[in-house]
């Protein structure tokens, strides 16, 4: 997702919503007339409630840790809209002209083919997608500036009828000014999920605000077959390789822990990743010589920073060469696909695409078990 990803994997981003938009986990449905649940399989952090008059998304996991309940009517445009709390966000739809506030949305967009309602975006050199750019080209997706500086008079002329942003610690001054010009904000927490199938996931809650959750379902079950076959050709092998992971940024290395949804796709592919036994589920952060003590004999270093080359890496820190995996040229970095404009298509395509980014990793630590396969987001470092 553009920087929120840097921040989490090392990888993450920043965004948010006030906290006295929540509401109280308890309470009740506004309707309970001919209701019917959709299935999250993996996902934790969002439901999604199908009423006679109406659907009901309830997030639960806006940022890590929340405290908070965001429950958001989606009502069909020219309908009654059903008694409700002061505190739920009322949305019409289906909506026809969009902004979204993180590169991990353009994906969910394209797939389910309403990638045409997108009339907005922060910073538009971050989208690396090839269709959407072409539309930036176009003049058919406006730059609104930045996250912290969102160019409020544009944002208004185009008029969306709804904003899809996120939140870091639930305080955002720009998305609360959003909401107080009338224009309709929703927080979309996948980042937060653990499972890296509960990201992908998400793309059911973008799918409702446009009637197209069929389409979102058919598209989530290909993911999840994909992931499911790779995860099982990789649990039946002889030689499991030790691996690490992370980089340094200002003297802390910072290393994805144990729980965490790095440790998730290593462990599904079936190495030997050597912070698996930490119960962390984010980053962990740690000196130089915390990790070269535990990792300098490892076999693999997958996902080493954004860098491109191994000259840049000891550039930024000669230690980087004390490893043996940067002596055996066993460094692979998810940086093969870089966009127009310098943003990595990593972030903005592989919350959708974990099989992707699992058959990867599955072809670096096991190539004798994809041999045809040609990796879509990781390369070696030379």
């Amino acid at each position: 997702m553009r920087c929120l990803i840097i921040l989490v994997c090392c990888f993450s981003f920043f965004i948010s919503c006030k906290e006295d938009k929540g509401i109280s986990r308890s309470l009740p449905p506004v309707n309970n007339v001919s209701t019917s649940k959709v299935h999250i399989k993996y996902a934790k952090g969002f439901s999604i409630t199908e009423f006679k008059t109406h659907k009901e998304i309830v997030v639960t996991s806006a940022w890590p840790n929340s405290k908070n309940t965001f429950r958001y009517l989606l009502v069909k445009k020219g309908q009654d809209i059903p008694e409700h709390s002061d505190k739920d966000i009322i949305i019409r739809t289906p909506i026809e002209k969009l902004v979204v506030m993180s590169t991990t949305n353009i994906p969910a967009l394209e797939y389910l083919q309403i990638d045409d309602k997108l009339v907005g975006f922060p910073n538009t050199d971050f989208i690396s997608s090839e269709k959407t750019r072409n539309r930036i080209n176009h003049g058919e997706i406006k730059d609104l500036n930045n996250d912290l500086e969102l160019n409020m008079e544009l944002l208004i002329e185009l008029q969306p009828e709804l904003v899809i942003g996120f939140s870091v610690n639930g305080i955002n001054k720009v998305l609360d000014k959003i909401q107080k010009f009338g224009i309709p904000v929703v927080l979309d927490g996948a980042w937060t999920e653990q499972h890296p199938l509960g990201r992908a996931e998400w793309i059911k809650f973008i799918a409702v605000f446009f009637n197209k959750s069929e389409e979102a379902n058919t598209i989530f079950k290909n993911v999840e077959s994909n992931y499911l076959e790779a995860k099982k050709i990789a649990s039946n092998v002889e030689k499991i390789p030790v691996v690490f992971s992370g980089s340094l940024f200002k003297d802390v290395w910072n290393i994805p822990g144990g729980k965490s949804f790095v440790a998730k796709y290593l462990k599904d592919a079936n190495t030997n990743y050597l912070w698996k036994d930490n119960n962390d589920n984010g980053s962990l952060q740690l000196n130089f010589e915390n990790v070269l003590d535990k990792a300098q004999n490892a076999e693999l270093w997958i996902g080493a920073g954004s860098f491109t080359n191994k000259i840049q890496m000891t550039d930024t820190h000669k230690g980087y060469g004390y490893f043996e995996a940067f002596k055996n040229d066993h460094i692979y970095t998810y940086t093969k696909q870089i966009g127009p404009k310098g943003g990595l298509l990593y972030y903005e395509l592989g919350p959708l695409r974990p099989d992707l980014i699992l058959k990867d990793i599955i072809s670096i630590a096991h190539p004798e078990l994809l041999k045809d396969y040609v990796p879509f987001f990781f390369q070696n470092l030379k």
